[in-house]
């Protein structure tokens, strides 16, 4: 009887082990209560799934250990993904070992501390030998275990943005310690020094540290052979250069600055660095005082500009009209359309399309949070319309396909998906394939629809072929939805608005060659030019507001309104 229950309460486990699956996905509305009754842990079950290569519980409020188990039963698990649950203040028993897991995620939960016995693993010997990526953003971690790279000597990427921490442990950067870490991201949080042995991390490519409480950057930061790229900003440094140079500057000037010793610290020409600062300054005033510009030209150039159309200044604003139905599907929407954009040098398209798949992953969770969707402004006919409807009567032209119905386009996905397992001999699927669990016992579908009756976004899965992004748009519709929250929809609308604000700039700073292909030369019917060029100087991104509407007509949310877009970073000026 007991086994029935079991299996009546946990359908998925019963066809995982009967299917002899590697690959197992826990979420969805129903997850709270059953973990709940099964005392805020996993079921005991699940970890008698010894083939297990990836295991995702995710969203889930009454989850708040996994319960013991997990590193006896799972002894073959590549990925362990175990975010937006309620894990902490510790991890009782710790997770460890596992010896073959490569990704942990345990981002969006309440940690507070690992210490040992409630944290990751075991130091000796470690307890993630092969532990490449790390997730630990979104918690209140106080302090990070001072074995940590002992228990994960091969970590390549380390994310611990957005938790309580005031100093990183000084074993983190010992020599050696950490030889592969290329990514350490720990923004937001409250860091009050840097150490110079991070000199030591060889391998670091990429380091965020902005928004926290830095007052001084070491010179031997510049020591890392491989930094490509860091972001200090948000944090108030005594070197007021320094601190307006991070808001603006490409990383390889700041390393220089820092190699040459900063502010007359004491390097190589660093100590010639205030007679130049006050002959800069002198020129400055000099030409200040016979009119000219000069003097705030640098400054300029490293700023990136917004400006804000409000509506009663638009002739043809876009609308957005919302009906009832999207309620208890995915009820929250805002728009913005984004004008001056260059997608037409080089790999600008591809970097854009790339910076908004990063989005997904990260700030959208895997499109769990929100979902973002970009057009070709010149291709949407509006106002438009987000609504829900039955699988069956919603037909679309999904990205690079025809025209299909939603439920055999997620039939098609599925079955790409089973076929993808059975070629790789595995359970990890990618593309669209790894959103289709976001509409499981969904009756209705939301969709957004143009005033020609076309669908051209089917959230969170694809966009519409009709408005798709190519090489010649420079105009765009931006919207993102979410079943979360609004502030969530927003958010995320100002990190893809600041980051296309950042790609312009620096399409337009490399001076790329424009390059159309002949089917997208044929369908312009007139050549786009750098309005950056004809100005001579950096060119505002324009950003118009849009309306979501109810079915009444009343005014739901506008964005941007005068809340949005209200970045703290100095490099950033939006006018509106």
């Amino acid at each position: 009887m007991a086994a029935a229950a079991v299996s009546e309460a946990w359908p998925e486990l019963e066809l995982a082990e009967r299917e002899r699956r590697r690959e197992l996905l826990l979420t969805g509305p129903g997850l709270d209560e059953r973990v709940r009754a099964a005392g805020g842990r996993l079921p005991p079950r699940l970890f008698t799934l010894p083939l297990l290569h990836y295991l995702e519980v995710s969203g889930c409020g009454s989850l708040r250990e996994p319960g013991p188990g997990l590193a006896q039963g799972l002894p073959q698990l590549h990925s362990l993904v175990l975010r937006r649950n309620a894990l902490g203040p510790g991890l009782s028993p710790e997770l460890g070992p596992l010896p073959a897991l490569r990704v942990l995620d345990l981002s969006g939960n309440a940690l507070e501390a690992l210490p040992p016995g409630q944290g990751l693993g075991p130091a000796e010997p470690p307890g993630f030998p092969q532990l490449q990526s790390l997730n630990l953003s979104g918690n209140r971690l106080r302090e990070l275990p001072a074995d940590l790279a002992r228990c994960a000597p091969r970590l390549q990427t380390l994310n611990l943005t957005g938790n309580c921490l005031d100093a990183f442990p000084a074993e983190l950067f010992r020599p050696g310690a950490l030889p592969l870490l290329s990514e350490l991201a720990a923004a937001d949080n409250r860091l009050r020094a840097l150490s110079p042995d991070i000199a030591h991390l060889a391998s670091l490519k990429m380091l965020d540290l902005s928004n926290n409480q830095l007052s001084e950057i070491p010179a031997e930061l510049a020591d890392c052979p491989k930094l490509k790229e860091i972001n200090l900003r948000g944090n108030k440094l005594k070197d007021k250069r320094l601190e307006k140079m991070v808001g603006g500057c490409q990383t390889k000037s700041i390393l220089e600055y820092l190699r040459a010793g900063g502010r007359g610290k004491g390097k190589g020409q660093g100590k010639a660095e205030p007679e130049k600062d006050e002959s800069r300054r002198k020129r400055r005033e000099r030409r200040k005082k016979e009119g000219g510009e000069g003097g705030e030209e640098e400054d300029e150039a490293c700023r990136l500009l917004l400006r804000v159309l409000h509506v009663s200044e638009n002739p043809a604003p876009l609308t957005v009209s919302v009906s009832p139905e999207v309620k208890d599907v995915r009820p929250f929407i805002v728009g913005a359309v984004v004008r001056g954009m260059n997608l037409q040098a080089g790999n600008a398209l591809k970097r854009f399309l790339t910076s908004q798949t990063k989005l997904h992953e990260d700030l959208c969770e895997k499109r769990t949070a929100a979902t973002i969707a970009t057009h070709d402004l010149r291709a949407v006919r509006g106002p438009l319309l987000y609504t829900a409807r039955p699988p069956q009567d919603l037909q679309i032209v999904p990205l690079g396909r025809r025209e299909v119905k939603a439920q055999d386009l997620i039939r098609q996905l599925q079955l790409e998906a089973e076929e993808h397992r059975k070629q790789r001999k595995r359970q990890t699927v990618s593309g669209l394939h790894r959103y289709l669990h976001l509409l499981d016992g969904r009756e209705h579908y939301p969709c957004l629809v143009d005033a020609q009756g076309d669908v051209i976004s089917f959230p969170p899965i694809t966009n519409s072929e009709k408005t798709k992004i190519k090489k010649t748009t420079c105009d765009l519709f931006l919207e993102v939805t979410s079943a979360t929250s609004l502030q969530i929809c927003k958010d995320i609308m100002d990190a893809l608005i600041l980051k296309m604000a950042e790609l312009n700039k620096y399409t337009l700073e490399n001076k790329e060659e424009a390059s159309l292909s002949d089917v997208e030369a044929d369908a312009t019917s007139e050549p786009l030019s750098d309005p950056s060029a004809e100005k001579g100087g950096p060119c505002p991104l324009l950003v118009e507001q849009v309306r979501v509407l109810d079915e009444d007509g009343h005014l739901k949310v506008v964005y941007p309104s005068k809340t949005d877009l209200g970045f703290s970073a100095s490099h950033v000026t939006v006018t509106r």
